[in-house]
């Protein structure tokens, strides 16, 4: 069996309540601190998806060290000119609260400041039999939405590694901070 179908087992074997929680003292602000975390083994699409959200908060606040480690985390296909204006999009604004609605303790009411040190839960897929060998979903909770959002992982069969596949649904407009909210 291998490491695809033991994650898919797994996956359907909690029946898709299966949650891991992950906790930064800090987050990464480049690429060799993102690789020094005991995550960036990429051995679980549940390590990748928690690493990705901390490569969207670097991107919120230097768009260079962001795609930097983003590149990174989707391996052999790394961003477009498509997939940077998107990203782009997405941060218009002041929109750098996104990636952060989905630590432990973020909220509109606080400006979707997380508590410290940053956890982040990690949800399998309810569904896994759904998706196509070799790639797997995992969803993500934010106070700033009203169900998880899903991103999509794709293993590489040569190295086991989970690298990035599909996170634009994680990155979709959420509640607006209170402090920004005329009708708060």
């Amino acid at each position: 069996m291998g490491l695809f179908d033991k994650m898919k087992q797994a996956a359907s074997a909690a029946g898709g309540n299966q949650t891991v929680t992950f906790t930064f003292q800090a987050l990464p602000e480049s690429l060799a601190q993102m690789q020094a975390l005991p995550e960036a083994s990429l051995d679980t699409p549940f390590k990748t998806a928690a690493l990705t959200v901390c490569a969207l908060c670097a991107y919120g606040a230097d768009k260079n060290i962001g795609k930097e480690m983003l590149n990174w985390l989707r391996g052999p296909r790394p961003l477009n000119g498509q997939d940077i204006s998107f990203l782009n999009d997405r941060f218009r604004d002041g929109k750098s609260y996104i990636p952060f609605s989905y630590f432990v303790g973020a909220s509109p009411e606080n400006g979707y400041t997380p508590r410290t040190p940053y956890r982040l839960n990690v949800l399998a897929d309810p569904r896994p039999q759904d998706i196509e060998p070799g790639y797997l979903r995992v969803f993500l909770k934010t106070a700033g939405a009203d169900s998880p959002r899903p991103m999509k992982l794709r293993q590489k069969a040569s190295t086991g590694e989970w690298f990035l596949w599909e996170y634009s649904s994680i990155l979709s407009g959420i509640r607006i901070p209170a402090a920004e909210d005329p009708w708060a």
